[in-house]
């Protein structure tokens, strides 16, 4: 049996957010507003990353274990020469880390390329500040899988995104992108998050890790892919046995499993709690879907099958 890593022990899940604006930067919401907000929501813990403006601290007086955060991008050619317009990446860390930027301290931005690659240089900095870096709204951003693929070092990228979603109607489920990584053999996962700037943008889309209450251990569960997205929809076990994919959940009305190669059949009812799937031969990784009444999802991170 190949068990995903995020039901592989035992443990609760914590629920976190992890691209969060405020005022600190364009954001609408106080710090302390923002985070009390998500506490009232269930979430444990949460990185606010204003834009080029780093974060240690916790604002509010309620109990939110806190991620260092910020949030970077590197402008392109955009629209009018029919290539991508910028990329945006997030980072998260210990706040108790000896090295990375000081509280508030503001970071010049990247700047403006002609070449996406140009970004892994921003990436190596983030990642020399001891942070988890993972690549944001890649619909919003204009740019197809091609103007992304080079970056390396990544440990995930954005399959919703609430503020792209309720403005734009955009990154509202990036699979697409997605299958095309994993189909190349890459850990990357995949995260649900708010990019929250309007109020009603916050506590939509969040991750639910299986971690220790503690920020390294939270991200140790980031790097290895204990956890899954969800803007709503229970994940409660994922796991391959004899060449089925299983996964049971929250009441649903649908369960679908994904792979780049070849179609795979779905399940779906007015109450779906368990789907299987018979996978076949072939078969590099699979991943699940699950949809609720609602039309939320939640997706789980991949079982890699070789």
């Amino acid at each position: 049996m190949l068990r995903q890593s995020a039901f592989a022990n035992d443990g609760e899940f914590l629920k976190g957010g992890m691209h969060c604006h405020t005022t600190r930067s364009d954001g609408k919401g106080d710090p302390a507003d923002v985070i009390r907000m998500h506490y009232e929501h269930g979430y444990r813990f949460l990185a606010l990353t204003d834009h080029n403006k780093f974060n240690r601290i916790n604002y509010a007086d309620v109990p939110m274990t806190m991620l260092s955060g910020i949030e970077r991008n590197m402008e392109l050619p955009g629209w009018k020469s029919d290539r991508a317009h910028c990329i945006h990446i997030v980072g998260v860390g210990d706040p108790a880390a000896e090295v990375g930027p000081g509280q508030d301290e503001i970071i010049p931005r990247w700047g403006q390329f002609e070449d996406p690659a140009d970004a892994q240089g921003m990436i190596n900095e983030m990642h020399r500040w001891g942070l988890k870096t993972f690549y944001c709204h890649p619909e919003w951003s204009g740019t197809r899988y091609p103007d992304f693929s080079m970056l390396q070092g990544n440990f995930g990228m954005e399959l919703w995104n609430s503020g792209c979603a309720i403005e734009n109607d955009q990154d509202t489920d990036n699979g697409h992108y997605w299958d095309e990584a994993l189909d190349e053999g890459r850990k990357l996962w995949g995260v649900a998050v708010d990019d929250g700037h309007a109020m009603y943008h916050h506590c939509n889309g969040w991750v639910m890790v299986k971690a220790e209450n503690s920020a390294p251990a939270i991200l140790r569960a980031l790097e290895e892919g204990s956890f899954y997205a969800s803007c709503g929809p229970e994940i409660h076990d994922f796991y391959v046995e004899d060449d089925r994919a299983v996964v049971d959940c929250s009441d649903a009305v649908c369960v679908s499993f994904r792979t780049l190669r070849k179609p795979l059949r779905k399940t779906a009812g007015e109450h779906v709690t368990h789907a299987e799937c018979i996978l076949g031969e072939g078969i590099r990784y699979v991943r699940a879907v699950v949809t609720d009444a609602q039309g939320r999802r939640a997706w789980t991170n991949p079982i890699f099958l070789r």
